[in-house]
């Protein structure tokens, strides 16, 4: 049998203070959430010889999560202390990178890329008690090509991106191009990009059987004359199939322990693998480019970010964020250049700089037009932080005349 290596990825994210509001108006959502999160490492403990996962959480689920506030208010239902620790077990789990606040990347001003960058690996530093973290898991699988250097700038070797945007520089095959790490390079950095299976992955948010999916693993794969790696990505929180406390009915004791035995008995060729452990032992091959784009959600492609901005509401909202970006740039710009030391002024940046991120949240643009108020109500403070300085900052200094200008 040739080994078909297969990369599980898992996104979990949840909105500024969701959890808190679930647990006080929809309790069993909320604790159908937690024992998500919780079934991940319980269900896999036994299986540390085979089972391999990728993992991404959110920056505002990390916070809430190890939050001792949220941590008393869920003890009864999850130990989230143990549970962040269990997460820690890098025979089971690969943490991917993320931003912060989950924007969605290509729709945010560029300027505050590295601050969600940042902050998200701070916090995930310390809660995940390691220094280094090789993948980069893109918010709704948002990509372009401008944020190669960024990732680069963050020790990032590699990207993950949907395979509907992606484009072969060098000949190759169907196979190859979606079976394959390959390598992308803008602005003279280079990264690998891991491709996801969108069809394989929409099967599994949905829910399958093994055996349907492993006649699919065979079937995709079966001209492949290369060591073919096969990526599933999907939300891990989401959907009645992570969620489903039924263990006969939910992705992980009734599809991937299934999957799991069948490898133990010898009957599979599928080798679950960190994307870190194939690099290593398979590279990236072939170069490629990248469209923007995201993944596909429920009602649109993901190619025109249309669930963010297909009203003119939503457009509005991501119009006043990139102009509130540009303010905070520029009041950032004023403090540093003119040497600013008062710890007042500094505290008011800082506040304005995180609310603004906050406002870039992916999830106030998703629901149409539901929760743009929200995006609103943090721009409102980040500019009210902004006010309480704007006038104490020294001026920067004119631009100098042009040379048409100075002959004239």
């Amino acid at each position: 049998m040739n080994e078909i290596y297969h990369a599980l990825v898992l996104n979990m994210h949840q909105p500024p203070s969701n959890m808190d509001e679930l647990l006080d108006g929809n309790e069993w959502e909320a604790k159908e959430i937690l024992f998500a999160y919780d079934r991940m490492p319980r269900a896999l403990w036994s299986y540390e010889d085979i089972a391999r996962v990728h993992l991404s959480f959110s920056g505002t689920l990390l916070e809430t999560l190890s939050s001792p506030s949220f941590q008393r208010r869920a003890y009864g239902i999850v130990d989230c202390g143990s549970l962040l620790w269990a997460m820690q077990n890098q025979k089971l789990f690969e943490i991917l990178g993320t931003g912060y606040y989950h924007p969605v990347m290509p729709l945010i001003p560029e300027a505050d890329w590295d601050d969600h960058l940042e902050r998200w690996q701070q916090l995930a530093r310390h809660v995940f008690w390691r220094s280094h973290f090789g993948g980069f898991w893109p918010p709704e699988m948002g990509f372009c090509m401008e944020m190669i250097p960024h990732l680069k700038k963050f020790g990032y070797r590699y990207v993950l991106v949907d395979n509907e945007y992606v484009d072969p520089v060098d000949s190759m095959s169907w196979q190859e191009l979606r079976y394959r790490p390959h390598i992308a390079e803008y602005g003279g950095e280079e990264i690998v990009i891991i491709v996801r299976d969108r069809d394989l992955s929409n099967a599994q948010l949905a829910g399958m059987d093994y055996g349907w999916f492993y006649h699919e693993l065979q079937e995709r794969t079966k001209f492949c004359d290369f060591p073919p790696l096969v990526t599933t990505a999907t939300d891990g929180d989401n959907g009645g199939w992570f969620r489903n406390v039924n263990p006969r009915a939910n992705f992980w004791q009734y599809f991937y322990h299934e999957a799991l035995e069948a490898i133990r008995r010898g009957e599979s060729a599928m080798r679950p693998i960190f994307l870190t452990e194939y690099l290593d032992r398979f590279g990236a091959h072939g170069r490629v480019t990248v469209r923007r784009g995201a993944w596909n959600t429920d009602e649109h492609h993901g190619w025109n970010f249309h669930q963010w901005q297909g009203s003119q509401m939503q457009r509005d909202g991501m119009a006043r964020v990139a102009s509130v970006s540009q303010d905070f740039r520029h009041l950032l710009q004023r403090a540093l250049a003119g040497g600013v030391t008062d710890q007042g002024t500094w505290w008011h940046l800082d506040q304005a700089r995180w609310r603004l991120l906050r406002g870039e949240t992916s999830c106030f643009f998703y629901w149409g037009e539901a929760w743009v108020h929200r995006s609103h109500q943090d721009l409102d403070a980040c500019e009210g932080h902004m006010n309480e300085v704007r006038w104490s900052l020294p001026q920067l200094p004119d631009s100098p005349p042009s040379s048409a200008s100075v002959e004239e």
